[in-house]
């Protein structure tokens, strides 16, 4: 298959006029004035990488419903067993799916108040903490999930301790896991760093970011979640027409709403957004994640809204798009995804328009491509 004229975004740059060849489900060539058939002609569209949600919540159904967004793999941070044994087997016709499987939280901590969690093993002090994760690794989990704190407008639960922490980010790295940690505070964040951590799943928006706080921030990833940010604070938006046509009435009700109950006044979405630029300008890999599942977002099409929202904060169209592809799957440690490159996955995205200069092109999806195979959508 030959996608021919096509505006090109690799995962790192912006070819204006290129040419992909892919065979047996891989990028054969880059380049122009390629030859092979089928051709799916560019004619002013733009093909991106497969687009890559670094935070999210799975439930049967979501990896269908994602991957019609142009969103092929999704990073879940805490799903029940039974539900990832579904999505896993979803097909090929789904978003593919690596998940932190039972996240690590103390004895009543988030999210063990919601009852389809609370049966779920917990971590109560750091001698604990080598069988919790030796757990993960038999489940099957790819990565860590840490909670270090509660989430906003919940009652102070209680949290792992910072010894608990850092025994669960030293069991996990000797087995070869990255730790991915909950916090939705600049004390619990700062606790995670020292302690070794990979990333962070939210950025904090209890306080304003200072300069010293971004620079401790310096050796890990961040996960934003501004979507999820603004259904904690209650701040709803319209809805895009050509992501509100593609969704059923369920997600699209969930879409609309907030989460509950609002958190203190102290919690703020200009917080996290304030966060973005800084930590790009001090070189902290910004990963675009929606944390869908949740109120307020949609499996799949709150990526989009991510993007608008990082661009807001201060990224260019370029990094946003490459804080849903290149980034995520090196963090990640993805080498088969992330890029439109010789000898990697053929997971490509079609797309009306130009998202590498106006951010919210990248919701007219047009076509969807796992493996070199049209997944959703024409050609």
């Amino acid at each position: 298959m030959l996608f021919q004229d096509f505006r090109l975004f690799t995962g790192e740059r912006v070819l204006h006029r290129a040419d992909v060849l892919v065979s047996s489900g891989r990028v054969v060539a880059v380049g122009a004035g390629l030859r092979g058939g089928p051709v799916v002609r560019g004619a002013g569209r733009t093909l991106l990488p497969g687009l890559v949600d670094a935070h999210v919540h799975v439930v049967p159904g979501a990896s269908r419903q994602a991957v019609r967004f142009g969103v092929t793999t999704q990073l879940d941070m805490f799903a029940e067993p039974r539900v990832l044994r579904v999505e896993r087997a979803a097909g090929p016709d789904a978003a593919d799916l690596r998940s932190a499987g039972i996240g690590a939280t103390a004895p009543g901590g988030h999210p063990g108040q919601y009852p389809r969690f609370s049966a779920f093993p917990t971590v109560s002090g750091a001698g604990s903490a080598d069988a919790f994760v030796a757990a993960r690794v038999a489940e099957g989990s790819d990565y860590l999930k840490v909670f270090a704190s509660s989430a906003p407008g919940e009652p102070d639960l209680p949290t792992v301790s910072p010894e608990v922490v850092a025994a669960l980010v030293s069991a996990a790295h000797d087995r070869g896991l990255r730790v991915v940690v909950h916090a939705t505070d600049q004390e619990a964040a700062l606790m995670a760093v020292r302690t070794g951590a990979d990333g962070l799943a939210h950025l904090p928006f209890d306080r304003p970011p200072c300069p010293a706080f971004v620079a401790a921030l310096a050796p890990v990833f961040v996960v934003p979640t501004l979507t999820a940010v603004e259904s904690f604070c209650q701040v709803r938006h319209e809805v895009d027409p050509r992501v509100a046509a593609r969704l059923d009435a369920d997600a699209l009700a969930n879409l609309e709403d907030c989460m509950e109950p609002p958190p203190a006044p102290c919690y703020r979405p200009e917080h996290a957004s304030g966060a973005v630029r800084p930590l790009r300008d001090a070189g902290v890999a910004v990963l675009a994640g929606t944390d869908a599942g949740v109120p307020g977002t949609a499996y799949g099409a709150s990526l989009h809204r991510e993007l608008e929202l990082l661009v807001s904060a201060g990224l260019t169209p370029v990094e946003a798009l490459a804080a849903a592809t290149s980034v995520p799957a090196r963090c990640f440690g993805l080498v088969d995804r992330g890029r439109v490159a010789p000898g990697l996955r053929a997971d490509l995205v079609v797309v009306d328009g130009d998202p590498t200069r106006r951010i919210t092109d990248s919701a007219a999806v047009a076509a969807v491509y796992r493996g070199g195979r049209l997944v959703s959508g024409r050609a």
